[in-house]
């Protein structure tokens, strides 16, 4: 659902899925290159166990959401993996300087996709709690955080094995 491609320069921002990361990065190839910013050494040993699993090359960067240690433009896809409800746990001050840091470093004509847990059908959903911030859902979610950050042609992609996938562009 993200989109990566052989040679991108991806940059994932939080690590809940070690696998996830790893089959993102995988795509990238020798060719590209795969970095993941986390906030915690817990966070960076996922990613790493993630990266030697799928066999893929990452730098990690255990940094501050806010304030990305990246050049401008440095990226063509910033994925945000929030399927532990960060966004919606954040501060809006924090959460909309998360936002304008993705802008900042995502080449022209760059994406972003955000991944968020959403809902399971059946049984499934019964058992699965999601970690939901109803206030952050009744302002309109990542949706609306993305609008406010200035992404274009901002949409959501498809909810998929009790995920969401939403993108936009610079």
């Amino acid at each position: 659902m993200t989109g990566v491609r052989l040679g991108d320069r991806l940059l994932q921002i939080g690590c809940v899925d070690p696998t996830l990361l790893g089959a993102i990065s995988a795509k990238v190839g020798l060719s590209g290159l795969a970095c993941v910013a986390v906030r915690s050494t817990e966070m960076a040993a996922r990613a790493q166990r993630g990266a030697e699993r799928a066999g893929a090359l990452i730098e990690i960067e255990q940094t501050d959401f806010t304030k990305l240690p990246f050049p401008d433009a440095s990226f063509d896809l910033v994925v945000i993996d929030s399927t532990d409800g960060m966004l919606g746990s954040m501060s809006p001050n924090d959460r909309d300087a998360c936002f304008r840091e993705a802008l900042r470093v995502l080449a022209g004509r760059g994406r972003v996709v955000v991944i968020e847990s959403g809902s399971r059908p059946g049984f499934a959903g019964l058992l699965r709690r999601q970690p939901v911030n109803p206030s952050y859902q009744a302002s309109g979610g990542s949706i609306a955080a993305l609008t406010a950050a200035r992404f274009r042609a901002v949409r959501s992609l498809v909810e998929r094995d009790g995920l969401s996938f939403m993108e936009g562009t610079k």
